[in-house]
């Protein structure tokens, strides 16, 4: 295994550092204070002139669609392990990567279009999604089940002629409190007596369809994550055209398995740079505060701390380069126990890292004057998002068991 970066990737790395420098660092407070202004105006829910202002110039500077490999549509894309580094920096700060047009969910909303839609479908939906012009949400978690378990899903997707339509109550669907937002990928059911996996289909709806009734945002930790969000959306009689279905009836669950690998390993990807971002305002921290005589560096409880998380960060980093390589060498499929190992290691590491930065912070870890609660905030959620830990474990596990069972018995 080689994980060093191409001379295209490391040029690619200096120009978004310098970007970095540039143009995002220097806007975080203009981020807040955009965010402050319209939410005092009383409609948090629009575009933030500072990201539409960023995005020009870092597509100018060909910082622009770099995680979609292998389409004929984004040729700038990367592979996954190209695509690593560049995708950790963007996680440093957390509204970065819809500057450089790889956030989610309409990263993996791209990916199953480019993977899974008909020419069609690309030229309606995915076409403006790559230009920018448009964002999406996906459609899969519901209040009234357990949706680790894909199979549970009660929305219903019936046919009537030449349209299908929708009924279901969905949550968490981040992204859909963009008014940009306007394509939902929906996962639900088209046939409740098929084979356990294949009662499930995803279609497109567009989010202006009559019958979408958008019910309240969902805040994490009291962050409401404006103008994105993550919304309670009720579809009721939601009728589209036959020609939405992606892939046909029953293959939502093929659909859901490889959107979510690629989406796992590009948080996990985002994670890392957010842990090392923590990492380093800790340090910084530790050296500038004294306390009881002398700098909270060199106290001998935050040695081992920072060792400690040194540790865990390069752990995690080479796991996911490990997972990335796999993902280009032998696909997806084959790869699955190691993204599933990284979707139970990065988020574990970026919490305790990150909480470990809010500790040497003091109360000014918790406030708002530090990106370190918010951070925290939105990894946590990791830990649940794209499938909770424990389902990751039962998967790792499992694969384990079968691969120590194949092997020829010890003498």
């Amino acid at each position: 295994m080689d994980f060093s970066h191409s001379p295209d990737v490391e040029a690619l790395r200096v120009r978004l550092l310098r970007f970095f420098d540039e143009a995002i660092h220097p806007n975080e407070a203009r981020y807040h204070e955009e965010i402050r202004r319209h939410r005092d105006s009383g409609n948090v829910w629009q575009p933030l002139p500072l990201i539409e202002e960023l995005k020009p110039r870092a597509r100018a500077l060909g910082l622009w669609n770099l995680f979609l490999p292998r389409s004929p549509r984004a040729p700038e894309g990367l592979d996954n392990l190209g695509y690593a580094p560049l995708c950790e920096i963007m996680g440093r700060v957390t509204w970065a990567p819809e500057v450089f047009n790889c956030s989610a969910p309409d990263t993996g909303n791209m990916e199953t279009l480019e993977r899974y839609g008909t020419e069609e479908q690309k030229d309606q939906w995915l076409e403006p999604l790559l230009a920018g012009d448009i964002r999406s949400a996906f459609l899969m978690t519901e209040p009234e089940v357990a949706s680790s378990d894909a199979t549970n899903i009660r929305c219903s997707i019936r046919r009537e002629g030449d349209e299908y339509v929708i009924n279901g109550r969905k949550w968490w669907s981040s992204g859909a409190g963009d008014p940009r937002c306007a394509v939902y990928i929906v996962m639900g059911k088209t046939d409740p007596s098929a084979a356990k996996h294949q009662q499930q289909s995803m279609i497109l709806v567009p989010a202006n369809t009559p019958g979408i009734r958008i019910i309240r945002p969902l805040p994490v930790f009291g962050y409401d994550d404006a103008p994105h969000g993550h919304m309670e959306i009720e579809l009721d009689e939601v009728r589209v055209p036959a020609s939405n279905m992606l892939l046909g009836e029953g293959r939502g669950f093929e659909i859901a398995q490889g959107r979510l690998g690629p989406g796992r390993i590009h948080h996990c990807m985002r994670t890392i740079g957010a842990a090392e971002r923590a990492f380093e305002m800790m340090c910084r921290r530790l050296q500038s505060r004294v306390a009881f005589g002398k700098p909270l560096s060199e106290q001998s409880l935050w040695h081992e701390r920072i060792a400690q998380a040194r540790c865990m960060i390069e752990q995690a980093r080479l796991l996911t380069f490990k997972a990335a390589w796999m993902m280009d060498t032998v696909g997806n499929k084959e790869a699955r126990t190691e993204i599933a190992m990284i979707k139970v290691v990065a988020p574990q590491m970026a919490c305790q890292v990150i909480d470990w930065a809010i500790q040497a912070h003091g109360a000014a870890g918790v406030s708002e004057d530090f990106p370190l609660a918010s951070a925290y905030a939105g990894i946590r959620t990791l830990r649940l998002a794209d499938g909770p830990d424990e389902v990751h474990c039962g998967t790792i596990a499992r694969l384990e068991l079968a691969r120590i069972a194949a092997m020829n018995p010890v003498p």
